[in-house]
């Protein structure tokens, strides 16, 4: 996956949205309501470098491989940050991204993530049997 394709997987999970922030962070952020998943570093010299949250054992296993490396500030709450997405087999990435993205809405209150679930029935087109 190159840096467009990972953008738009992280656009399309239900309530995702995103928000550039600038000087002196420079990251484009995903997020489902505040909870952020993802985020992109914008700026050089590390630009589209990519983090997401994983779980311990992931951390351990990611941070073991080269152009993976502990997220900067945020490494202590298991974030590691990707030198570049198109060195991870999709379907991997596809799979880390989707976790992230679950532990975010996780965060959210029940009210909330049923909302965001609802909506996502709503939006999905119907299988025809």
């Amino acid at each position: 996956m190159d840096v467009a394709a990972v953008k738009a997987f992280c656009g399309g999970f239900p309530a995702a949205t995103s928000k550039s922030i600038g000087p002196p962070g420079n990251i484009l952020v995903y997020s489902v309501d505040k909870r952020s998943f993802a985020y992109f570093k914008t700026s050089e010299p590390e630009r589209w470098r990519f983090s997401i949250r994983v779980t311990s054992e992931r951390f351990l296993e990611l941070t073991g491989i080269p152009g993976i490396k502990p997220a900067r500030y945020m490494g202590r709450y298991r974030w590691v940050t990707i030198v570049d997405v198109r060195t991870v087999p999709a379907d991997y990435l596809k799979e880390l991204i989707a976790w992230s993205y679950d532990r975010a809405l996780a965060g959210l209150s029940k009210r909330r993530q049923a909302e965001i679930a609802g909506q996502a029935q709503v939006s999905r087109p119907r299988r025809r049997e």
